[in-house]
């Protein structure tokens, strides 16, 4: 039984380089080279779920379809780490705010920029939202410039607490599994722990698509 449950998110593998962080590469050995190459069944399918993706993202956005590539890649890698995270000695970098808030800060530092250079009087207008009072003007700019302000960070937090959050479960219920003899309580702590990882599988991908959908959100709101 381990000692301290939380040494399942420690990265460190050496004193001198952390070599864990190499498992967000692991997704190009999932597929062939063939996939590279001629239209396989593995081109087909994800294909088809980009398209799914692409039709659920241009609602959203209000400028350049062209734009929504980034948060379609955005939205597969934040996946298969998540996935491959669930697996048995295999490194879930998103279960780490130094990944998260990488990625939520590069894209709002990337809109921001972008919009005050461009659209500067767009994005002072959202400020004071249409019909509010003279009175409470000063009051919506305080409030809109927080929630502005604090929008990478709780992209960040959402998505390392969920990830955190299943993991911890599926220690806790791994490491009971040593102290207990009885064949029927096995049986049913093996069966909540299958439960339990299709359920984090399908937190995986909301999470991701949850990160990604928000992100096209801010991007039409800047």
């Amino acid at each position: 039984m381990m000692m301290n449950i939380f040494s399942i998110f420690d990265p460190s593998t050496s004193m001198m380089f952390s070599l864990n962080w190499l498992s967000m590469t692991t997704i190009f050995l999932l597929y062939p080279i063939q996939f590279w190459l001629i239209p396989s069944r593995n081109t087909m399918i994800s294909i088809l779920m980009i398209n799914y993706i692409f039709n659920e993202f241009k609602i959203l956005i209000k400028y350049s379809f062209s734009n929504l590539i980034i948060f379609i890649s955005l939205m597969l890698m934040i996946f298969f780490n998540n996935f491959l995270g669930l697996f048995p000695y295999i490194f879930t970098s998103s279960s780490h705010m130094s990944f998260c808030l990488s990625l939520s800060l590069s894209l709002w530092f990337g809109m921001m920029i972008y919009s005050i250079i461009n659209y500067l009087n767009n994005l002072l207008t959202h400020l004071t939202p249409q019909g509010t009072p003279a009175l409470l003007m000063p009051f919506m700019v305080i409030i809109e410039s927080i929630s502005l302000i604090i929008r990478p960070i709780t992209l960040s937090i959402r998505l390392t607490a969920n990830m955190i959050a299943g993991h911890l479960l599926l220690s806790l219920l791994g490491s009971s599994g040593q102290m207990i003899s009885s064949i029927i309580m096995m049986n049913i702590l093996l069966f909540s722990q299958i439960l339990l990882f299709i359920l984090e599988i399908s937190v995986s991908m909301i999470q991701a698509y949850v990160f990604s959908i928000l992100s096209t959100l801010y991007s039409s709101d800047s």
